[in-house]
């Protein structure tokens, strides 16, 4: 039996790395001459370096930079084999996994580091850059990035405003005069894995902003000046970035990342099954085993499991899901060829027991999943 496992990680719990280590485990019990191809991957989020480097040659640079809330770290980037590409996932230098819980406030949270990362490549002769921009803990729409790229983002007293999503109403002036324009000389695409606006009900802030450590009376505040700082930038560049899909996300840096940068936006699992070539490893498989830490309502919009199955149903090959947690109207994945769901807690268990028994219940559940299939396979 060939088996093409394609995990993405669950979050804050295993890497991709670690849940398909855990999937083929758990299948060898039952199939131990199955023969298993492992592609962790990512929809632009957490992993998606991890992810390229598992699948292809790629050179690991890394570089001090500034975290979210200003303290230096080191963060890592790729440059393909090419030496002209590089691979940034931003929640490197800006994640949500970067911070412990308490230090969660996209008030104040910056997407500084991002843009010294992106800074980092440019200075290296990379005429390319492939960004993936989920998993981030912040809502500053990307002001911090673009500070970092030169761009000065000034008050009514012509000072730098400061860093985070609480301070863009103070916004006055942007001064792109020690831009660094290199960057529009380069190809940007960006791994983005939402559609939301950037502002608004369906916008970065009342969306995301609460997973981020936004408290609720936060949220509005944040909205507003999203608002605010896309009024200053059509003023100065001339593009309206509210309510263009996508630009919402990374807590509004897809705007800054079309407007001061010229990116263009692109699904995040779509690109990376490209640059894994998928569909290759697909094509001969038996049966193709994905997962996900939870599956919801947006797992059918640009998450992997969509991704992933859509690709799977073009070649005929059926899919086996395995996640730590169903949430309601997933119905619909069903018929995106997703032949069966399966949750990994098998008693009751509270979520930090979830996390930390991971692991194991993965092995035990896609163990389940190869009984229940060997007695047709084994006909």
């Amino acid at each position: 039996m060939n088996i093409v496992i394609v995990p993405d990680s669950f979050k804050e719990c295993l890497s991709a790395k670690a849940v398909a280590a855990n999937i083929s485990i758990g299948i060898l019990q039952v199939f131990p001459k199955a023969t298993l191809v492992e592609i962790p991957i990512s929809d632009g989020g957490e992993g998606m370096l991890e992810s390229i480097a598992y699948g292809i040659e790629v050179k690991l640079v890394t570089v001090e930079v500034m975290d979210p809330l200003m303290r230096n770290i080191e963060a890592q980037y790729g440059i393909l084999k090419d030496k002209k590409t590089a691979v940034i996932e931003m929640a490197k230098a800006s994640g949500l996994e970067l911070l412990k819980e308490e230090e969660k406030n996209p008030m104040i949270t910056s997407t500084y580091g991002t843009g010294q990362l992106i800074k980092d490549a440019l200075d290296k002769g990379c005429t390319k850059i492939i960004i993936g921009i989920g998993g981030t803990a912040t809502n500053d729409g990307g002001a911090g990035m673009v500070k970092a790229l030169g761009a000065r983002l000034l008050d009514s007293k012509e000072k730098l405003i400061k860093e985070g999503g609480g301070y863009l109403n103070e916004l006055h002036t942007i001064d792109m005069s020690n831009f660094d324009e290199r960057i529009l000389q380069c190809e940007l695409v960006v791994a983005c894995d939402v559609r939301n606006p950037l502002t608004g009900k369906n916008g970065a802030s009342l969306v995301y902003g609460k997973q981020k450590g936004g408290k609720t009376k936060d949220l509005e505040q944040l909205d507003a000046n999203l608002t605010h700082y896309a009024k200053c930038i059509d003023a100065t560049l001339g593009i309206a970035v509210a309510n263009i899909p996508g630009a919402g996300a990374a807590g509004g840096t897809g705007a800054a990342l079309l407007a001061f940068l010229k990116g263009k936006l692109s699904t995040g699992i779509e690109l990376m099954m490209e640059t894994l070539q998928l569909e290759e490893h697909i094509k001969n498989a038996d049966l193709v085993i994905t997962a996900e830490g939870k599956i919801d309502g947006q797992t059918l919009h640009g998450k992997t499991i969509a991704g992933v199955a859509k690709l799977a149903q073009k070649q005929h090959v059926p899919v086996i899901v395995i996640t730590g947690n169903i949430d309601d109207n997933i119905e619909e994945i069903y018929t995106m060829g997703v032949c069966a769901v399966h949750a990994i807690v098998n008693k009751p268990m509270n979520l930090s027991e979830a996390i930390a028994q991971a692991p194991n219940l993965i092995q035990q559940c896609a163990k389940n999943i190869m009984g229940t299939i060997a007695p047709f396979a084994r006909n």
